[in-house]
């Protein structure tokens, strides 16, 4: 795989699970079958979106295995391995490699805030552990931790195969274009966040896009709509949306209300979420199917799945 093989659309999926909190297969199955409907161009596993944070080591298994098994290698599958410290993250980056990760997505380590030494020091050891692309993730809000741009370049110049960067600094669209200044065409940039600056992430040259995975064949209209050179078809799309995407960034809630809609599509069978995410109120779910009064996303008008049959 490729640097340039890495562009595009690709949805963090959610972890589906059963109303008493186990991993929910045959929901699993049925978002991913739902991704490969949108013609997403990839899909990424195990980010914040997908719950990591409280997985399992046996349940990660079970999730790359049904991943794996769906998609039958129709689409390019990046890993989160990120860990607190280095030797987890080199053990999963190891794992994700062997489970069949095309490429990497990687926060720096986080619970204790690292010094520039000890980021290097991380960051090359996954490098020199793996063989496949990897992706840093900037994910400052989530993590706590935000990767220097200077560091993003100088991380790039010594390892291969760090060839991309989520950024999810807000703003992103300014350390976008700082990063695309200063890499010399070494690093390709996605945006994150939910696809709350999308538009303007493309327009300042991001590749692609990682949001939650309830819309992604809207993400995947604006991303055609703009490569395609239709940029007022696009923009116009995306704030459309808005509203919508910005109400899936609530701290505490958000992976809850991806969830869901997941649910009211009938994608999913429960809309469970782990401590510490909070389920969504009877006022925050108005709120969400508010927001998309007059749109109709894939989700809302697709046929039922096999999980109903």
């Amino acid at each position: 795989m490729t640097s340039s093989a890495l562009k595009g659309v690709y949805p963090i999926l959610a972890t589906p699970f059963t109303s008493t909190g186990e991993v929910d297969e045959q929901s699993l199955r049925e978002l991913v079958r739902f991704q490969l409907q949108a013609k997403v161009n990839g899909i990424a596993l195990f980010g914040n979106a997908s719950e990591m944070y409280t997985l399992l080591d046996k349940e990660r298994e079970l999730i790359a295995d049904i991943v794996k098994d769906e998609v039958k290698g129709a689409v390019p599958l990046v890993f989160g391995s990120g860990h607190t410290g280095l030797e987890g993250a080199v053990h999963l980056s190891r794992w994700a490699q062997s489970a069949g990760a095309d490429a990497l997505m990687v926060l720096p380590p986080y619970m204790v805030k690292p010094d520039s030494e000890r980021m290097e020091e991380y960051f090359g050891a996954i490098a020199k552990a793996v063989d496949i692309p990897i992706m840093l993730q900037d994910a400052p809000i989530a993590s706590g931790i935000s990767i220097p741009v200077s560091m993003m370049i100088k991380l790039s110049k010594s390892y291969d195969n760090i060839t991309h960067v989520k950024v999810e600094a807000p703003p992103t669209t300014v350390k976008i274009t700082q990063v695309m200044e200063q890499s010399e065409g070494r690093l390709s940039v996605f945006g994150g966040l939910n696809g709350i600056y999308y538009y303007e992430e493309l327009c300042r040259g991001a590749t692609g896009t990682m949001p939650a995975c309830e819309f992604p064949d809207i993400c995947v209209r604006i991303y055609e709509l703009f490569c395609e050179g239709r940029r007022d078809e696009a923009r116009e799309l995306f704030y459309s949306y808005l509203p919508f995407i910005r109400i899936g960034t609530i701290a505490g809630y958000a992976t809850a209300v991806h969830k869901e809609v997941l649910l009211a599509g009938g994608v999913i069978k429960s809309a469970y979420v782990r401590n510490p995410n909070a389920p969504v109120d009877a006022i925050l779910r108005k709120e969400i199917f508010d927001s998309l009064r007059g749109l109709s996303p894939l989700v809302l008008n697709r046929k039922a799945g096999s999980h109903e049959n």
